[in-house]
């Protein structure tokens, strides 16, 4: 009689998915952190992280596959509800950079070995929907922009990422970094500052 399968995780299952948690504390802690390093500090061999992870910049790039799926969730889950465009704007931006400021190091660090086109690429369907939510605004006048919406999305995206290198340099507090990132891709979409930083703050109190 064939023995009934659960749901329970296979030990390498679990061994894979401690590897990467530790793996991204570690990176975050020390971003030249080595293989031996996060085994060591996983409980396992080299051997065993090398057995799930050819590489390091596999390893990595799975780390980055795993922020980019928390980014998508978050930004779905900032802009849910919200019938203004402006309003979803500046909510996908508050809770993304909730999700992105816990990931901010290994962006910088994933440029190294997954490159930005990588990452960019990863990031397709989410710029997807923000051209569309993009879109909306310009078409009802909510937004107001010399650049197409497909444009503008890919604008944005930079600017994210340049508020990550910012907090990563010292340049600007992570404290801050949320409200400020929203509030500037709503006055690059054309919004007044004064609604963009009045709008941030009703959504982020």
């Amino acid at each position: 009689m064939a023995a009934m399968t659960t749901g329970t995780p296979s030990r390498a299952d679990a061994n894979r998915r401690r590897i990467l948690d530790v793996a991204l504390a570690e990176l975050l802690r020390d971003p030249d952190a080595s293989m031996d390093q996060i085994a060591r500090a996983a409980g396992v061999v080299r051997r065993t992280v090398y057995g799930h992870f050819p590489s390091r910049e596999a390893l990595i790039g799975t780390l980055v596959d795993g922020a980019v799926e928390a980014v998508a969730a978050a930004h779905a889950a900032g802009r849910e509800g919200a019938a203004d465009p402006a309003q979803a704007v500046a909510g996908s931006v508050l809770a993304v950079w909730e999700i992105a400021d816990r990931y901010r190091i290994l962006v910088a660090l994933a440029q190294r070995s997954v490159t930005m086109q990588g990452i960019r690429d990863r990031l397709a369907p989410v710029r997807a929907t923000c051209t569309e939510l993009l879109q909306r605004g310009l078409d009802e006048g909510v937004f107001v922009s010399a650049l197409p919406a497909p444009a503008l999305a890919y604008v944005h995206e930079q600017m994210l990422f340049g508020v990550m290198e910012a907090v990563n340099d010292g340049l600007l507090a992570p404290e801050e970094a949320g409200r400020s990132a929203a509030v500037t891709v709503l006055t690059a979409a054309g919004v007044p500052a004064s609604r963009a930083t009045e709008l941030v703050a009703e959504l982020d109190d």
